[in-house]
């Protein structure tokens, strides 16, 4: 049985199928969408925190591996952006242990640039390099994607950020040294679905009377 925790005072939809929802329903859902997206870099972190202990065979655990990737994007001075997306590259592992890339770049699409949506999406395959062939797995895969654009810019996150990141000697920035960019680049998406149906409900609500 489903647990409503409605309290008497608090606006909500009343529709049972979404063909019966009237205008003042979606107003509720779109009012309460506000808050609730407000909170998503909070959600973020705490999933974040689910990769502290979880080793999966790995010298260090995958949290620290990717405060450790993120840490060295930061000190090669990379923008705020690309250093969010070193931290969040493995977020997918606990949900999307098949297609952890895909899991992360989703989370970060409608929040960062084509090209760091697809270095995030397509670094699992460039990874695969240092380890497919171990696996009777192709370890030039990767290769492709020789024509596109954006090879480059993946192969040197691998490169650089992401296969080194499993130093247990290595000095890594604490999770609450990134905390406050991740606040800042998930405050506002770029691009949603979501983002327009409700800048244009707040646009077509009426101006509140000042004293």
């Amino acid at each position: 049985m489903s647990n409503n925790n409605h309290t008497k005072n608090q606006p909500h939809a009343t529709f049972s199928h979404m063909e019966h929802g009237s205008a003042q329903d979606w107003k509720c859902i779109a009012e309460a969408f506000g808050p609730f997206a407000k909170k998503l870099p909070q959600r973020i972190i705490e999933h974040l925190k689910l990769l502290d202990g979880d080793f999966g065979g790995f010298q260090v655990d995958r949290l620290t591996h990717c405060l450790q990737s993120a840490t060295l994007a930061h000190k090669a001075g990379k923008d705020e952006e690309y250093v969010v997306c070193a931290l969040l590259h493995d977020i997918g592992d606990t949900l999307g242990s098949y297609n952890h890339a895909d899991v992360a770049a989703v989370l970060l699409e409608p929040f960062v640039s084509e090209a760091n949506h697809w270095m995030i999406k397509h670094h699992a395959i460039f990874q695969g390099y240092y380890f497919f062939h171990h696996l009777g797995m192709d370890r030039d895969q990767y290769k492709q994607y020789a024509d596109h654009p954006y090879y480059q810019r993946t192969l040197e996150f691998v490169r650089e950020f992401d296969a080194p990141a499993f130093d247990t000697e290595a000095e890594v920035l604490p999770l609450s040294f990134f905390e406050p960019m991740i606040q800042r680049v998930f405050a506002q998406p770029k691009k949603s679905l979501y983002k327009e149906a409700v800048n244009n409900f707040e646009s077509n609500q009426p101006e509140k009377e000042t004293a």
